[in-house]
């Protein structure tokens, strides 16, 4: 499983583990407040269980966020509320990294130091990320902004496809 920011489906994907693992109890049901002498046995099983489901739950929700992602979210010793932690720092990360795509895109300019067909297939990659992201760039506009990364020598390119009626 990839870590946080390889995949903006992580939450999904951990809840998933998660179920199939069976340790979602502590991400949809709440921890009873106190064990006692006079708790029955079935509250004492439900408590060692919703516990064990927390504990096991943060380990693996741990193991699978990047660093730099894991230093700037809160403590917290609840799976639930770690879960909530991530899912708000990846929509603020979604947003900053599909700011960052947009730059590149509309920024990027051929070199030649690879061939045509890898710098256009780049260009359409960013746009699929950008589109994973709810940031669609439409077909026409990605068009114009890989003929615009283009150097002046293919100018006369550029021209003859500005002048086709077609597209």
């Amino acid at each position: 499983m990839d870590s946080l920011l390889d995949d903006s489906n992580w939450c999904e994907q951990i809840k998933f583990h998660i179920r199939v693992l069976d340790l979602d109890v502590a991400l949809y049901f709440e921890k009873l407040t106190a064990i006692t002498e006079a708790s029955s046995d079935e509250e004492k099983s439900y408590y060692k269980h919703w516990d064990r489901s927390n504990r096991l739950g943060l380990m693996f929700m741990r193991m699978h966020i990047v660093c730099n992602i894991k230093t700037t979210l809160s403590k917290t010793e609840n799976a639930k509320e770690l879960l909530k932690l991530v899912e708000e720092s990846s929509q603020t990360t979604d947003k900053s990294l599909a700011g960052t795509l947009m730059g590149t895109l509309t920024t990027m300019k051929f070199d030649g130091s690879r061939t045509m067909h890898k710098h256009v297939i780049e260009m359409t990659n960013i746009a699929a990320r950008l589109k994973f992201l709810r940031m669609e760039v439409e077909q026409n506009f990605l068009v114009q902004f890989i003929i615009n990364s283009l150097p002046s020598e293919y100018g006369p390119f550029q021209m003859n496809y500005n002048t086709m009626k077609d597209k």
